[in-house]
């Protein structure tokens, strides 16, 4: 039998799991998160991710841009289709309970975990990836997928003592490119020499480098590390790097944010690869 279509009570046991997804425990042992908004909602059900669950505004009633996902739906039931998502309408109060914003969109779903493994990066003949090493803010995190996704970037690797990537903020700073490429968790230790030995060149950022970002050639099977705000790339990372690079600043800064340094080491590897002529 299915569940009710619509909950008022946020004493109610679904809405009880849902706002226990809002730590990171439960989202490990349950292998799902909480998207909020209607974009990154849409963008989940564009992307073929399973959502569990949609839970919308009762007062509002299904956002327009999510109609045609339900009526689809609505559509197949009469099919034996093994996942199915639900389509909840909800209280104004179990949204403002289960959402991390003080001003909540009306509508939020419950997703699986991504289920992406390195083998895919580790497939491609040439493949650019970002290995992020301890970054330890959410903006920086989704800033660096979501640019890793605007060049077009075969994934995103992400290594432990790294931020939460299910944390609502990342997900709020991927703006949906989460759902767009393939995101690797794991330990570094273990997977980059496993890239090495597949051909994968593995450099990152330093002072004391022997490349300028705009000498090092990016055109073969290149993974990027990226290092925590403070200390950069940790020392058993970066023990492992083939090749270091700098970019050069005119000016007085001190340094480059951590998504900023990220941003241009990828948009010079997509100029080399894509648009050199």
């Amino acid at each position: 039998m299915r569940e009710p279509l619509s909950i008022t009570s946020i004493q109610n046991n679904k809405v009880k799991g849902w706002v226990q997804l809002k730590e990171r425990k439960h989202r490990n042992r349950e292998g799902l998160f909480i998207v909020e908004g209607i974009h990154l909602v849409l963008e989940a059900l564009r992307s073929g991710m399973q959502v569990d669950v949609v839970a919308y505004d009762m007062e509002s009633g299904i956002p327009q841009e999510l109609k045609p996902f339900h009526l689809r739906q609505v559509e197949a039931r009469s099919s034996d289709r093994a996942q199915d998502t639900e389509w909840i309408a909800v209280t104004d109060a179990i949204i403002r309970k289960c959402s991390d914003t003080e001003t909540p969109q009306p509508v939020f779903a419950i997703v699986h975990k991504l289920a992406a493994s390195v083998d895919s990066l580790l497939a491609s003949s040439n493949s650019l990836v970002v290995v992020v090493d301890g970054v330890q803010d959410p903006g920086n995190l989704g800033t660096i997928i979501r640019t890793a996704d605007a060049v077009g970037a075969d994934g995103v690797v992400i290594g432990k003592g790294t931020v939460d990537l299910y944390n609502a903020k990342t997900i709020r700073s991927t703006m949906g490119s989460l759902f767009h490429l393939p995101v690797v968790e794991g330990d570094l230790v273990e997977m980059l020499p496993a890239a090495q030995a597949r051909g994968v060149r593995l450099a990152s950022t330093s002072l004391q480098a022997t490349h300028s970002c705009y000498s090092y050639d990016y055109r073969p099977a290149t993974w990027l590390i990226v290092g925590n705000e403070g200390q950069g790339v940790s020392q058993n990372v970066q023990s492992l790097v083939d090749d270091t690079i700098i970019i050069p600043m005119r000016g007085q800064a001190e340094s480059l944010n951590v998504a900023m340094a990220t941003t241009v080491l990828l948009y010079e590897a997509m100029r080399q690869r894509h648009y050199s002529q």
